[in-house]
C-alpha cells in the first residue's frame, strides 16, 4: 500500500513499525457543539484508511481522543475556550456539554457506519501524563516557565516546520495575522503547554500542579494519550488538513523533544469540505449537519459516497446539487444490486480479478474514487449474480454504503407492494402476453397490452420478465 506523507511531501510505501500491528492515531473532536458534515469528511476518509489497512491483512489498533478541556481559540490564548462557550450557550456544566456531544458525535458515526475507534480517551483523564511530560521537558530544557504558563521553546528545535518549509525568521518573535501578542514568549511559535494565568479566570475545569491551578494546552493532549495506548512509536497520525499547522507541528515538537527520537512515521491529511463560498465551519451559513440532511430526506449513506467519490487529498465542494447527483447514483446502484438473485456458484477466478481492481485503487494512495469505478465494474461484469454480491458484500468491507444490506431491503419493499398489488386476472394476461410474444404473435401481445392500458394497467418489460403497475 502506498500513501501520501504530509511530512516528506510524497508517496510512500505503508511500512509498519511492526508488521503484527499498526498503531494508527486520528485527532478526535472538540465535543463542544454538534459535528458538521465538513468535520466528519476527515472520520469517513479515516475510517476507510483503517478498514482498508484491515481488508489488505494488517492488525490495527485505532486511538482517537475527545477534546473535552484546553482547545482555546489561538494559540495565544485569545478567544474563548471552546468547551466554556458552549456550557455559556446552553447554560450547562462543561461536562455535560461534553457527555452530550460525545454520545452526538457517536451517533453521526454509527449513522456514517464510521467504526468507533478501539480506545476512545477524554482529555480529562489523562491530566498525570501531561504534567509528567511538561515536567520532562522543563529539565531537558525544551520548556519554560513566563507568565504563570510553562511554554515549549521552539528554538530548542533543528526544525520547527515539518510539513512546510519557512524560513528561520518565522520563529522569530512575532504575533501571526489575527492573533494578539504573547508578552510571555521568547519566540513567535512557542505554545503553552500548561496554563494557570489570562484565560484561567473563565477555565470551568482545573488541576493542581507544580506551577500551579490550572489546566493542559490543546496540544500536549494528543501526544500524551497517543503514548499512554500506542507506545513511543506510532506508524500513522490522521486529521484534517487545518490540524497539520499548528496542532500537529507542535504534537511532533513536544513528542520528539520528549522521547529524543522519531515518533510518528506516517501523516495522513483529509482535505477540507467547502461550500461554494469557502470552508465550511459552524460559524457562518447553514450548520450543516447529518441529522439536517437527514430531515432533508438523505440517506447518511449518500453523503458518504458523495465523499468517496473524490480522493481525500482535494477539496471536496459540497451544494445540495452535488449532493443530490449522489443520491441519484447511490439510488440507482442500489436499484440495481436489488435484482441480483444469490444463486449459484460463485466464480473464484472471476471475483479475484475484480478483487484485483478494488485492492489496487486502496493501494494507490487510498483512491476511492477508483474503489467505487470498481463497484460498477462489478456491475457491468459477465458472471453470475452471485459472484457479483460476492465481490460487492466483499468491497463492502471497506466502502461500508451498506450496498447489501440496502439492496435486500429494497427487494424486499418490492416484493411486498407487489404482493399488495397482487391480481390474478391481471397475472394470467400478462402471462398470456410473454407467450403470445415468444409465439411472435404480435397481434394477439399487442390485443392484450390495449386491454390492460384501458383498465388502467401499464406493462413494463424488464430484464427479470414483465411487470404491471395501475397508472
Amino acid at each position: 500500500m502506498y500513501l501520501y506523507n504530509s511530512v516528506s511531501h510524497k508517496k510512500e510505501l505503508f511500512v509498519p513499525n511492526n508488521p503484527d500491528l499498526v498503531k494508527m492515531y486520528t485527532c478526535g473532536p472538540t465535543v463542544y457543539h454538534y459535528a458538521h458534515i465538513g468535520n466528519l469528511r476527515s472520520y469517513i476518509m479515516e475510517d476507510v484508511l483503517e478498514k482498508a489497512l484491515r481488508y489488505v491483512g494488517y492488525n490495527v489498533k485505532r486511538v482517537m481522543n475527545i477534546t473535552d478541556v484546553g482547545h482555546l481559540a489561538s494559540d495565544a490564548d485569545t478567544g474563548e475556550d471552546k468547551m466554556v462557550k458552549g456550557a455559556k450557550r446552553e447554560n450547562k456544566t462543561v461536562m455535560d456539554i461534553a457527555r452530550f456531544y460525545t454520545e452526538a458525535f457517536k451517533a453521526d458515526c454509527e449513522k456514517l457506519n464510521i467504526k468507533w475507534p478501539d480506545v476512545v480517551e477524554p482529555a480529562t483523564n489523562c491530566i498525570d501524563e501531561y504534567i509528567h511530560m511538561v515536567q520532562t521537558l522543563l529539565e531537558k530544557g525544551n520548556a519554560y516557565f513566563a507568565g504563570g504558563n510553562v511554554y515549549f521553546d521552539t528554538s530548542t528545535l533543528e526544525k520547527y516546520y515539518v510539513f512546510n518549509d519557512h524560513n528561520e525568521e518565522d520563529l522569530d518573535v512575532g504575533v501571526r495575522e489575527g492573533v494578539e501578542e504573547d508578552t510571555n514568549k521568547r519566540n513567535k511559535n512557542d505554545f503553552v503547554l500548561w496554563f494557570t494565568k489570562s484565560k484561567f479566570e473563565d477555565q470551568a475545569l482545573k488541576w493542581d500542579s507544580p506551577w500551579g491551578v490550572g489546566y493542559p494546552g490543546w496540544h500536549i493532549e494528543c501526544s500524551c494519550i497517543s503514548m499512554k495506548h500506542l507506545g513511543e512509536d506510532l506508524d500513522i497520525h490522521a486529521g484534517g488538513i487545518d490540524n497539520a499547522f499548528p496542532h500537529h507541528t507542535n504534537e511532533i515538537a513536544q513528542s520528539e523533544s520528549y522521547l529524543g527520537h522519531k515518533w510518528c512515521n506516517y501523516w495522513f491529511h483529509v482535505h477540507h469540505l467547502n461550500t461554494e463560498g469557502g470552508k465550511m465551519s459552524k460559524s457562518k451559513g447553514e450548520f450543516l449537519t447529518v441529522s439536517l440532511l437527514e430531515s432533508k430526506g438523505y440517506d447518511p449513506m449518500v453523503y458518504r459516497l458523495f465523499c468517496l467519490q473524490s480522493h481525500y487529498r482535494r477539496n471536496l465542494v459540497f451544494s445540495w446539487e452535488n449532493l443530490d447527483n449522489a443520491k441519484t447514483a447511490y439510488d440507482k446502484l442500489i436499484a440495481k444490486i436489488a435484482t441480483f438473485k444469490n444463486e449459484g456458484e460463485v466464480d473464484a477466478e472471476a471475483l479475484a480479478k475484480l478483487q484485483e481492481k478494488f485492492l489496487n485503487a486502496l493501494n494507490g494512495d487510498l483512491n476511492t474514487s477508483l474503489a467505487i469505478t470498481a463497484v460498477y465494474d462489478v456491475l457491468k461484469a459477465k458472471v453470475g449474480d452471485a459472484t457479483k454480491l460476492a465481490a460487492l458484500a466483499d468491497f463492502d468491507k471497506v466502502l461500508s454504503l451498506n450496498l447489501i444490506e440496502a439492496a435486500e431491503a429494497l427487494a424486499k419493499k418490492q416484493a411486498e407492494e407487489e404482493a399488495a398489488n397482487a391480481d390474478p386476472e391481471i397475472d394470467a394476461l400478462v402471462a398470456a402476453r410473454t407467450e403470445a410474444k415468444k409465439a411472435k404473435n404480435w397481434a394477439e401481445a399487442d390485443r392484450i397490452r390495449d386491454e390492460l392500458k384501458e383498465r388502467g394497467i401499464e406493462i413494463i418489460d424488464t430484464p427479470q420478465g414483465a411487470k404491471w403497475r395501475k397508472v
